[in-house]
């Protein structure tokens, strides 16, 4: 049996990409998913898809930039299933522009949903983690996280962000038995680069994710970090397209 069968599991940005990948993943191995994103539509299709092979899921509409939704998720997957064992915070825009452009709507998006949506998913699932004395919260950093190219100095400014957040989340919950995982992805095919709003930048870009790997590689990384016994934590991954330098 796997050690991912029967828990509880919470998904943010689960309507596309990694978090979509990621909900058919678990759902696979026997996880009890909660799905959460913007786009109604797509979370009905994968709840759907997802009970049809057998699996089990609820979702809400959430947006992550709202402490209150984020609060109300967590209040759902304890109404629903009793406990939550995992949260995936995986909602994350990346609209890469050059700083002198002064994309100031595109700088507070980026804090908004990358950074204080982390830490909203965490603030939601922390009490009921720290009171089970057991749990595991998986936060998507990115490359950008380690390393900052030009035009990225704000998203990158976020994803180490994430990485400092979830390093002091480890040092405070580990006596509570709460892991914490550290998700760094390079080049990924995946609608993020969409949120792109520089089209001096995009052309790079988008040759860069020429060679992006599938979402369904980072999925099976996540579920890999979740399979680990409990005394074992996988606090850090960086996963790129073999071909990707940077």
């Amino acid at each position: 049996m796997s050690n991912i069968q029967e828990k509880v599991v919470i998904i943010t940005g689960a309507s596309s990409g990694i978090g979509e990948a990621t909900a058919r993943e678990l759902a696979s191995k026997g996880a009890k998913l909660v799905l959460a994103a913007r786009r109604e539509d797509r979370l009905n299709k994968l709840q759907e898809a997802i009970q049809t092979n057998g699996g089990q899921a609820v979702y809400k509409v959430t947006d992550v930039t709202s402490h209150e939704q984020m609060e109300e998720l967590a209040e759902l997957a304890l109404k629903e299933f009793g406990k939550i064992d995992v949260l995936v915070n995986n909602a994350g825009v990346m609209p890469h522009s050059f700083l002198y452009k002064k994309k100031v709507d595109d700088w507070n998006k980026m804090i908004d949903v990358n950074i204080k949506g982390v830490l909203y998913g965490i603030g939601a699932v922390l009490p009921t983690m720290r009171e089970q004395k057991s749990g595991h919260i998986i936060n998507v950093s990115s490359v950008a996280g380690h390393v900052v190219g030009a035009g990225s100095t704000v998203y990158a400014g976020t994803k180490h962000a994430v990485r400092a957040i979830s390093e002091g989340l480890r040092k405070e919950e580990a006596g509570n038995n709460i892991r914490s995982t550290i998700i760094s992805p390079g080049a990924v095919a995946t609608e993020l680069t969409n949120s792109i709003t520089d089209m001096d930048l995009k052309p790079g870009i988008d040759k860069i994710y020429e060679g992006a790997i599938d979402a369904s590689s980072i999925a099976r990384t996540i579920a890999f970090a979740i399979e680990q016994p409990a005394d074992v934590a996988i606090n850090e991954m960086i996963i790129r397209p073999t071909s990707q330098e940077r």
